[in-house]
This record gives C-alpha cells, structure tokens and sequence, in this order.
C-alpha cells in the first residue's frame, strides 16, 4: 500500500515507518523537521528507515499546514492510508505559547483532511492523546468518560478528533482516533521522564520528581503503539471509532523513579521539585473498547518496558545522552 505517516520522522511516527517498511509498503513521511528536540535524533530517525528501504521510502520536508504541499504529497503519490503523527508537542510549552499549538495541531489536522477527501484517501488514522481526558471523575478511563482538557495542547487534540469525527460522517473517508497514553521505548523524546530517570541513575545522579510522586501514569511501549496502528492498515472494524491505546497498568511516578534506581544500581536518593502547571495528575486507561474492535493486547507492562529502555539506552549510550542532557 501507499502510506502517508505525517509526523514521520518523530518518535512513534518513525517507529510506524519502519514497521511499514519492514512489511513492504511503499511509505511517504511528511515532516516539518521542528527543532522542539534536538535534530540530531530526527535525523536518525530518518536514516533508520532509509536503512530498512531507501527504494520505499520518500521523505518530504515541510509542514501539514501548507495545504498546496499536502495536497501536492497525496496526488503524487496516489496514497492510500495516512497516519496522522504529526503535532506540536509539549503539555508545558503549550501553555506559553497556544497560538502555534492551534495553528499546527488544529489547522494542520484541517488541512491533512481536506486534501484526503479531496484526493480519495480510504483511511486516515489520527494520533490523539489521553490529555483530552483531563481531570477524572472516575479511573480507568473509558471513551465515555467527559473530556475537561487541562493545557492548550488537550485541547488541539481534542479539536482535531472533532474534525477527524465529523469529515467521517460528512466525507468519504474513514477515520479512527486512537488516545495514546504516554509512549516510551527506544529513541523516545529526550525530555520525556523516563529517559531522564535512566540519565540520571547511570551517571550517579537522583532522578528528580516534580511534584510529590504520587501521580500516576499508564505508560505504553512503542511496539504497543505500532501494533495498534498497523492493525487498522486493513481493517475496517473500527472506522470512524475513538479508543484509548494504553498498557492496562499504572505506576506512580515515585514508583517508576524507584524501580529505574534499582535496576540501573545506582546510589542516589530521589529529589523532589515544585509540580509544573497543566500535567494531568494521573491516568489510566480502560482499554477494553480497543480489545473488542481490533484485538489489541499489550505486550509489555512498564517494568518489562523500562527493563527494554534501559538495555537500549546502554547500548546507543554515546550518541542519545548528550541528547538527554541538553533537553
């Protein structure tokens, strides 16, 4: 098939790619290559894939809010199926700046689907967040349960799963939004917690904990992720559905931090830090909805995960520390 991941050359949109790749498709990414994290790790990202297949893969530097390029990206290469990955990215920056949040998230998703109705695409599959859900009146989440976003970023997700809804109902297209909760695995973000937990401990240094550790947060692993995706590449079982894509598991953060000292033998005691404004205090996702209409079942909860991440992170330890440290 011809597939579009937009967002591609980010952590779960690379992961998706090279998937794809492996499986033989014919893969375009679109990328705006922004410098929210260091391009040194976008740039591997890249070349990962190229490495899988340079014959099947096309890269397209520039924005989902240019609706000439965009349209331009689907006539040419006649696509099929687009994963939608592409966002800004940031609870805590969005809150500092929810202009460009609005216009990339919201007006970039927009775009992303009028040229896919436009252009005849079967499918398109939108990268949404567990953010949306906000504060909980009742854990785990389901799909049911009232959305009350918490930072401007929550809130382009939550826009953006309107729009994929309604061009749904009103278009010729089909679309699925999945509500990822907290993804991690190799090449994750850099400034992302568990990464930086991981940093610490191997260099002799104390994770630090915003807030008083006790939030609690579902991780899922990257290959989770990519499973759940690349099950909706076919299938139409879940057209025009939203469902959580979680582990079916939590930990606090206070656990988490414990468990990375102890499988990384380090000597520290943890330090805690004022809690920063607009992350959620904890989530945990009902992922029964996602069983029943694609099969999907978690391989890995977040010790077997953070087990992974640690054995990966020794092994590309000269090249994505820096990374880490610099975020």
């Amino acid at each position: 098939m011809d597939v579009l991941v937009t967002g591609g050359a980010g952590f779960i949109g690379s992961h998706l790619a090279a998937r794809l790749l492996q499986e033989n498709h014919h893969v375009v990414i679109l990328d705006n290559l922004d410098p929210y994290y260091d391009l040194d790790l976008k740039k591997r990202n890249l070349g990962r894939c190229r490495q899988i297949s340079e014959k099947n893969l096309d890269f397209v530097e520039g924005s989902i809010t240019d609706s000439t390029l965009v349209s331009d990206v689907l006539s040419e290469h006649n696509i099929d199926v687009i994963y939608h990955e592409a966002a800004k990215a940031g609870v805590r920056s969005s809150v500092e700046n929810p202009i460009a949040y609005e216009t990339n998230n919201v007006e970039g998703t927009l775009k992303i689907l009028q040229a896919a109705e436009k252009h005849d695409v079967n499918r398109l599959i939108h990268a949404s967040s567990s953010s949306v859900y906000g504060v909980p009146d009742y854990l785990p989440y389901d799909e049911e349960h009232p959305n009350r976003p918490k930072s401007p970023y929550a809130v382009t997700k939550l826009s953006s799963e309107h729009y994929c809804n309604v061009f749904n109902d009103l278009h010729n297209i089909s679309t699925i939004n999945l509500r990822h909760f907290t993804v991690y695995g190799p090449r994750m973000r850099p400034n992302m917690a568990i990464s930086n937990f991981v940093s610490r401990c191997l260099n002799g240094q104390p994770p630090i904990i915003y807030g008083d550790g006790k939030q609690t947060r579902d991780f899922t692993y990257i290959s989770d992720i990519v499973d759940a995706n690349l099950s909706l590449l076919n299938s139409d079982t879940a057209d025009g559905e939203t469902m959580n894509i979680g582990s079916n598991d939590n930990i606090s953060i206070w656990e988490l931090a414990e468990y990375v000292v102890e499988e990384t033998g380090a000597d520290v005691e943890i330090v805690h830090k004022p809690a920063k404004e607009a992350d959620s205090r904890h989530t945990h996702a009902d992922i029964s909805k996602a069983q029943d209409n694609i099969g999907y079942e978690p391989s890995y909860d977040i010790r077997e995960g953070v087990r992974q991440f640690i054995n990966w992170y020794e092994s590309n330890r000269e090249w994505y520390e820096p990374l880490v440290m610099k975020s």
